[in-house]
């Protein structure tokens, strides 16, 4: 019933938002002229703060067309290089091609679409040829396709090294690094040709014991059952994907906005007054990141409840019990994987030493194959996007990934 609710709030108010995005698009054409006084911006700030105020449930398009390769201007295109109900392999192709290494970015499945890391993704480009596991909005997933488990996740990472081939490189963001380490063990155990040849893992949980912040703290605090009674629930039946069960991307939302919503509405109060004074640079830079932020995804209800059973509750990786389709998964297996952590020290969703913890798990590594980086002052969204991943940790990861190539 809550997603039935939901989706009636959000059609009550459409027409509202609407009316409010046209008078926010004509209060704009004044601005100029003798009519661009301070009252009429007034209202068409107002208005667009309105017209904003709404999720959006389709995937925002990367918008990654050009990038400078060794200072000369390069052409990018988005190719489908594997696909299945759950998620796409995204290839993004560089014309005129140049030999760089494979990157295999592993995209979060926690809520947000893999745009998300549109930053990490432009920064990358340059120097690699960079393929993104692009999640599809369980929503929009017929339930005749069936479900998709944390069994299935790993399969998927696993399918898409295979569809890349062998020399790959790959980098887990926040959520997956678990399963990723799952994934590249579980090759390893099977000496599986297109093992990558490094692994960076960025502020993922490895091992959620150390340090517990608010995120894991609520795991702990709740039965399994708890959250399956309270968090999952069935898609409306207008969608591609009616009834099927799963944790709606407008919950997951909530709850990261819940850890701080003074920030959130400082940022929003900021936007006004920047729409009302004309800086419209500065209330760019907040529409960008709430558009994206704002974009929300619904994940199946079997992926969300066995992540937070097997990896926030049991840690059944870090304890040596970690099973993927009835095998035991064995981390010490990776030998010939470089490995990378990354961790910011003010990340409030991922702990300092959460993911660190994988150097202790992978102890067929040799010590000249492993990092660690640690960023200060840097929180979680900084360990990938903005100046600090730019200038000082992507260094790290290329120059690791250029070692081990």
């Amino acid at each position: 019933m809550i997603y039935e609710a939901y989706q009636a709030q959000e059609d009550f108010f459409l027409p509202f938002r609407a009316a409010a995005e046209l008078v926010a698009a004509n209060l704009k054409q004044p601005l100029a002229g003798p009519f661009g006084n301070f009252l009429a911006r007034g209202v068409a700030a107002g208005a667009e703060l309105v017209s904003r105020a709404k999720l959006i449930h389709e995937r925002p398009d990367f918008g990654i067309t050009t990038i400078k390769v060794a200072g000369r201007e390069t052409q990018v295109f988005e190719d489908v290089a594997a696909e299945t109900a759950f998620g796409t392999l995204l290839h993004f192709r560089k014309e005129p091609a140049s030999r760089q290494p494979p990157v295999l970015l592993v995209a979060p499945m926690a809520g947000h679409f893999a745009t998300l890391l549109r930053d990490t993704v432009r920064t990358l480009l340059p120097d690699h040829d960079v393929y993104v596991t692009d999640w599809h909005n369980a929503r929009d997933i017929p339930r005749a396709e069936g479900r998709f488990g944390l069994d299935d996740y790993i399969g998927h990472l696993i399918g898409f090294l295979e569809q890349i081939g062998p020399g790959a490189h790959v980098i887990g963001v926040c959520q997956p690094c678990n399963a990723l380490l799952a994934a590249v063990a579980v090759m390893a155990q099977g000496k599986h040709k297109a093992q990558p040849r490094s692994m960076t893992l960025m502020a993922g949980p490895v091992d959620a014991r150390f340090n517990p912040t608010r995120v894991n703290q609520l795991a702990m605090d709740h039965p399994i059952s708890w959250f399956e009674d309270n968090l999952i629930t069935t898609v409306p039946r207008q969608f591609h994907g009616a009834h099927r069960r799963v944790y709606p991307g407008f919950l997951q939302l909530s709850a990261f906005m819940s850890m701080n919503p003074a920030r959130h509405l400082r940022a929003h109060c900021d936007l006004f007054g920047n729409l009302l004074s004309g800086n419209l640079a500065g209330a760019d830079v907040t529409r960008n990141f709430y558009d994206e932020y704002f974009a929300v995804l619904d994940l199946p209800a079997e992926f969300y409840l066995e992540t937070v059973e097997r990896v926030f509750q049991d840690h059944c990786l870090a304890r040596g019990e970690f099973h993927h389709r009835g095998r035991k998964v064995e981390p010490a297996a990776i030998r010939n994987t470089a490995l990378l952590t990354v961790e910011g020290t003010r990340d409030d969703i991922c702990g300092i030493g959460q993911t660190k913890a994988a150097h202790t798990l992978c102890t067929g590594i040799a010590a000249g194959l492993e990092r660690r980086h640690l960023q200060v002052d840097t929180g979680h969204y900084g360990v990938f996007s903005g100046s600090r991943w730019q200038r000082e940790i992507y260094p790290t990861v290329r120059d690791v990934i250029r070692a081990s190539n």
